[in-house]
This record gives C-alpha cells, structure tokens and sequence, in this order.
C-alpha cells in the first residue's frame, strides 16, 4: 500500500512538472508597433474599418507578430520594452505594468544569426 501511494504520488509529481516545463516563459522585446485593419463596423449605411495594435517581438532566434485579438481600448507599449512570454497555442500570453495580456500570433520569423 505504501508502495502504490509513492508511485502515485511521484507520478503526480512528474505530471505536474512536465506540464510547466512545457510552456517555459521565453524572454522578447517589443520593437515595433503598427495598426492594422482588424475588421468591419456597421453604422446604418456605411461600415468603417476597425483598427488593432499590431507588435513585432523579437527573442534571440525569432521574431512574432502578435495583433491583439479584436479592436479595444488596450496599452500602446513602447518599442525596446522586454517582456517575458509564453506561446499557447496560436496565443501569445504575457504581463506587463502588472496587467495580463493575450496576443493573436498572426507572423512567426526566424532571425538570421548567421554572419
């Protein structure tokens, strides 16, 4: 019995460990900014296009661009402001000025590091 108790509970351990050691937070830098059309609004007759922030991040290999998921009032971050981030899935999550962020990834480029 004790046995099957250290099992289950080493195995418990090794799942939880291999579930944070799956999305380990990467470091980055904001380098740019830019808006980009995101949508249509509707206004009677006429429709208007819709605006979102749109960022390059750049780690040490690759560059993001993450677009914020639908036109709101959001922060504007400055280029050269690092970050610490991680990718779920096509979303890139991170925390900045003690708020939460999630990001569309709608670009992924690799960095020539070649010289």
């Amino acid at each position: 019995m004790m046995r099957r108790i250290l099992a289950l509970t080493a195995f418990f351990l090794g799942v939880n460990l291999n579930v944070s050691a799956k999305n380990p937070p990467m470091s980055g830098t904001i380098v740019s900014q830019q808006s980009v059309e995101c949508g249509t609004k509707k206004d009677g007759k006429k429709s208007t296009s819709l605006l979102c922030h749109q960022y390059t991040v750049r780690t040490s290999t690759t560059e993001y661009q993450i677009r914020q998921p639908k036109p709101a009032e959001q922060s504007i971050f400055s280029p050269n402001t690092p970050i610490q981030f991680t990718i779920d899935k096509d979303k890139m999550k991170f925390k900045l000025n003690g708020d939460n962020y999630k990001y569309l990834i709608v670009g992924v480029s690799a960095i020539n590091t070649e010289k």
